[in-house]
Formats: structure tokens, sequence, C-alpha cells
């Protein structure tokens, strides 16, 4: 009588333990973040920050991604509840300003971001004002990433300030790469739109035009943004997002990786695997 005693206390223990986890694991939301896909460095940092989310702090993540104008508003109105990608203060001011009370800045993960036009090595051209005079060998054209986004926009107003007869053209981020590999391997004169962090640098020689009119702005940092419920949904996911900051060597790994063929979900999960204790600093 003992024994079965024994038995049906253990098998209540089990059955308690079971459906205690299972509504643990039901009282914790899944989690919406936003990314630009076309962004290495939004790819990079927003997947390896999920799997930290995901397998350490035991929260199911839906990765979106969406517009850079999109991925405002969705954090804005709550479509979203986070995002890794806000470049301010100059490239995303007009988004952080527009929608400033209705999100919350959780600072920067990562510092000395840069935006601007970018050349191959080889090219004569030294400022943005250069172009003009070098219009044939460019063929009259800049190429660009997806409209609407920060860096884009800083392009149509250097097109203006530095008085350039160029068309700026629209396509996506791995586009542009695509367009620069092919001016390269031809050492054809080449200006895309770009940014650092990006994998380019690592596979390229290339440099920024000097933009002395400063329309592009001075080195800047990319902020996690959170809509102002998320503290309540998920206060551990808040306290590691104000923590998480990584650097140039880091997020390049990440990046590299992915332009060499991993998928980001793979490439992230193994980066986390492999830096135990920098993820241990972050959750704290």
């Amino acid at each position: 009588m003992s024994k079965m005693r024994r038995l049906l206390g253990l098998g209540a223990g089990i059955a308690l333990a079971l459906s205690t986890g299972l509504a643990g694991a039901a009282d914790k939301p899944t989690l919406k973040i936003g990314y630009v896909d076309g962004w290495s460095d939004s790819v990079a940092t927003t997947h390896v920050a999920a799997e930290i989310i995901k397998e350490k702090l035991g929260y199911d993540v839906q990765l979106m991604p969406v517009a850079t104008g999109i991925m405002w508003q969705g954090v804005a109105k709550g479509q979203l509840d986070a995002m890794l990608s806000a470049w301010l203060p100059v490239t995303h001011g007009a988004y952080y300003e527009k929608l400033k009370d209705q999100v919350v800045d959780l600072g920067p993960n990562f510092n000395d971001a840069k935006i601007g036009l970018i050349v191959p090595e080889y090219v004569k051209a030294k400022t943005i004002g250069d172009l003009q005079g070098e219009k044939a060998g460019f063929g009259g054209r800049i190429v660009g990433i997806d409209a609407g986004s920060g860096v884009m926009l800083k392009t149509d107003q250097a097109i203006k300030d530095y008085g350039l007869d160029y068309k700026l053209l629209a396509s996506s981020g791995s586009a542009m790469t695509a367009e620069l590999a092919r001016a390269i391997r031809s050492e054809k004169p080449i200006a895309v739109t770009g940014w650092i962090p990006h994998w380019m640098f690592a596979k390229y020689k290339l440099r920024f035009l000097e933009d002395p009119k400063g329309v592009y702005g001075a080195a800047e940092h990319v902020d996690s943004i959170a809509n102002p419920g998320l503290e309540a949904k998920a206060p551990t996911v808040v306290a590691f997002l104000k923590k998480f900051t990584w650097t140039p060597d880091e997020i390049g790994g990440v990046m590299l990786a992915v332009e060499e063929g991993a998928k980001p979900a793979e490439a992230a999960k193994k980066w986390v695997a492999e830096h135990p204790d920098r993820v241990n600093e972050w959750l704290k």
C-alpha cells in the first residue's frame, strides 16, 4: 500500500511539474522583432539577439523582415515589440523625431556606425563633389538600396547639395553589392550608398567619399528600440537588450558567415554557442 501511495505521489508530482512548466511556457508571449532583410548588420544583430532571447530567456521570437519605415511604425503601433536597427542620431533622425513619444530607446547595440557614398580604392574621386567632373565614368548614376531608407534619403539630399547631375537607383542591399562586385571585377568606377558595419569592407578595398558639407553626419550608433509595452510583457528581454552591445569584429564574423552561405539563424546559433562568456555579460 505504501508503495502504491509513493507511486501515486510521484505521478502527481510529475503531472504538477509538467503542468507548471507548460503554464510557465504559455505565460511567455511570442515576441515580434522587425529587421531589414537587405541590411547585413540588421540581419546579424537581430538573429543573434533572437537566438539569445529564445535559448537563454525562453521566449518564442518571430522575426519580421520589413522596410525601414514600416519597422519604425510597427514598433510605435505595437505590431512589433522591438527592432535593433535604429541608426541615430542622423540616418533615422526623422523617424525618431516623429515617433519618439511612442517608442523607447534602449540604447546602442553598435557604436561608431557610419553611412555615406562608397567607392573602390582605385576610383580617382576623393570627395562627393568630385563625382560631377567624372560623370561619364560613373554613368551619371549612384547605386542605392531600398527606397525610403535613411542613407537613400541622405543621398537625395547630397545630390542636391553638391549639385550632382546624377540619378540615384533604388535596389536592395544584395543587388547593390552584386553590382559593386561586377564593377570591381572590371575595375570600373562605381559609387554606392553604403555603411559600416558591412561585410563588403572585409571583402573589398573600399573607402567613403569625403563629405565636406556634412550631409551624412558624423559617426552614429545603432540603437535597440522597443514598444513601451515590452517592459511589462518581457522585462528580462528589455534588461538584456539594454546591455546588448557588440564590437565590429563580433558583428563582422556573423555578417561574413552569412555572406559566405550560412543561414542567418545557423550563423547566430554558432556564434552564441562559441561565445558563452560574452553572452553571460549581457544576461547578468
